[in-house]
């Protein structure tokens, strides 16, 4: 799975081509242009300083003191133009690498967001670990870092054909000996430590996002652990994600720094004294200068780095390959998410099973509806058949585990496994309410016309839906409608609910879906709530388990076990 080979370069294209012939293409190909206009000015005029060095320890040895003052002048006007030009093509390397992050970043969350597949990957699909780190850190890694790679193989290019010309005028002997020498230490790299390396590499960093996920976890549940007295627990089970990440580290540092380094420091000194050995003799006998052996080192050196490239990176290589493969894992499961299924159910077995068809309707209805669990292992209702009259609403009672909210998330299209239709409006028409609701990170205003960001309503509007839901002094104890704050720390999970209570009066949907949307508040708050509902004539579906709120509800649908169900019409 996890090769250093063509496998790697098929992957890597069928990412960098969406950037690279799609609709930016005009403007990156501009920029990569100019790059290698500017790699091969300031390559040419590398060669030219290497020629003055080696002129430099000519005119001492030979004690010329005019021509060592006019190579002195002529190897400064040279590292003037040289600078600027190399300083300029790092420049427009990073800012090319950026705007391709930029733009790759944005169609991954598109697709993220697209289909719900951030819901299934959160929910339904946990075999694809740590989307937001592929997202956030590999699509960086992919874009800067190959970017990098490129530039450098065909800078080495630049580099190895411009220097070979000048080693070969010096010596063609030591042209020979530096292909050889250059083939044997990458084939010996990638043949004995390619494979073990990309593998601990893709290791180490799915075991540090998923310490980092459990970091975030005791975060976000802080108050929940406390409440439970259960730090000993998830200190070990942190303890135990780090230890997985820690011993897999200690097995890379031992490949990497050992048996990679051993090799790697041996083969890197050796060049410093073949270009001396080789053209000593000539030297010696007085048919090169003395300053030869300068310019020839400094050429050797060079193209030694160029054709050693895989030797010299090859760290940063196994890594890139790891973060190429869960980035194209992440491209594949986002263009068919039946592709990467959970470990128990066979994919052809999943793309050969029913789906429930969603029929856009104004209405709400399920005809002979059987819901199945998402991997097709449990059904949870069969052949249920309701239609809902406009302006009335269902209460779904019945035991924990019985798939009330599964129903739910049925209608809202989370869940499509099973048989029958649902016959829904767009869900831009609805309003879906949880148990617990999301508050976002944002200001009140924000917060109460979510899911909309642009809608245009005043201030007295706002109030006014804070006072019906009993919150009317929200906006003045919290600053007004335009301050951030943290609304989940502020908030109790009562308030919480009637300000996503709020957002009903406020977006005024047709259809509303609440999954014990008041279960936090008292029985006059309940009341209050639903008594908009039924005097704004909305149509909607509740489930709960308070038979307080049978009253404000027209039919009644009983889940029972065994996938068993009865409607009746509330009296």
């Amino acid at each position: 799975m996890n090769r250093f080979n063509f496998t790697v370069l098929k992957r890597f294209w069928s990412l960098a081509k969406l950037y690279w012939l799609g609709n930016e293409k005009k403007g990156a190909l501009s920029l990569l242009a100019l790059l290698f206009i500017l790699l091969v000015a300031y390559t040419q005029l590398s060669v030219l300083l290497n020629q003055q060095q080696g002129l430099i320890i000519s005119s001492l040895s030979a004690k010329q003191v005019d021509r060592f003052w006019n190579t002195i002048r002529t190897f400064f006007i040279i590292l003037v133009i040289y600078v600027p030009l190399f300083a300029g093509f790092r420049y427009v390397q990073g800012i090319l690498g950026n705007y391709w992050r930029k733009w790759l970043t944005n169609q991954f969350l598109n697709r993220y967001f697209s289909k719900r597949a951030f819901y299934e990957l959160g929910n339904l699909n946990r075999d694809l670990d740590n989307p937001d780190q592929r997202i956030s850190e590999d699509i960086k890694s992919f874009t800067i870092d190959s970017l990098s790679f490129i530039l450098a193989i065909v800078s080495s290019v630049f580099q190895v054909a411009a220097f070979s010309i000048a080693l070969w005028q010096i010596s063609q002997i030591l042209v020979y000996v530096l292909i050889l020498y250059s083939l044997v230490g990458n084939l010996i790299v990638i043949g004995v430590y390619g494979k073990k390396l990309v593998k601990i590499n893709f290791n180490q960093i799915e075991k540090e996002a998923n310490f980092r996920f459990g970091l975030v976890r005791i975060r976000e549940n802080s108050e929940s652990i406390a409440f439970y007295q259960g730090e000993n627990q998830e200190n070990q089970n942190l303890k135990r994600r780090f230890g997985e990440a820690f011993r897999n580290y200690n097995l890379l540092v031992l490949w990497q720094e050992i048996y990679l380094g051993l090799f790697t420091h041996a083969y890197d000194f050796f060049p410093y004294i073949l270009p001396a050995i080789v053209i000593a003799p000539q030297v010696l006998s007085g048919d090169l200068e003395v300053g030869k052996v300068t310019e020839a080192a400094g050429a050797f050196a060079i193209i030694f780095r160029s054709l050693n490239f895989i030797v010299e990176r090859f760290q940063s290589l196994t890594a890139f390959a790891a973060s190429v493969d869960r980035l194209y894992t992440l491209k594949v499961y986002l263009d068919n998410p039946k592709v990467i299924l959970e470990k128990d159910v066979l994919e052809k077995d999943i793309l050969d099973c029913p789906t429930i068809s969603t029929i856009k309707q104004d209405r709400l209805a399920l005809k002979n509806l059987t819901l199945q669990t998402p991997n097709y292992q449990r059904t949870l209702v069969s052949d249920l058949s309701i239609d809902l009259p406009k302006g009335e609403g269902l209460l779904i009672m019945g035991a924990s585990g019985c798939g009330k909210s599964s129903l739910l998330r049925a209608i809202s299209g989370l869940w499509d496994s099973g048989t029958g239709a649902i016959y829904r409006p767009d869900l831009a028409q609805m309003i879906f309410l949880p148990q617990k609701p999301y508050m976002i990170l944002g200001t009140l205003r924000s917060q109460l016309i979510y899911p909309h960001d642009h809608l245009e309503i005043s201030d007295h509007q706002l109030n006014q839906a804070l006072e019906a839901v009993n919150l009317g002094d929200l906006a003045e104890r919290s600053g007004g409608f335009e301050v951030e704050k943290d609304w989940d720390e502020i908030l109790s999970l009562g308030e919480q609910q009637r300000l996503a209570f709020a957002r009903i009066l406020i977006n005024k949907p047709n259809y509303v879906v609440l999954d014990e949307a008041t279960s936090a508040l008292d029985i006059n708050n309940e009341a209050g709530l639903y008594q908009h509902l039924l005097n704004n004539k909305t149509t909607f579906i509740s489930v709960g388990h308070r038979s307080s709120l049978i009253k404000y509800h027209r039919w009644l649908l009983e889940m029972q076990s065994g996938e068993h169900w009865e409607l009746q019409e509330v009296k």
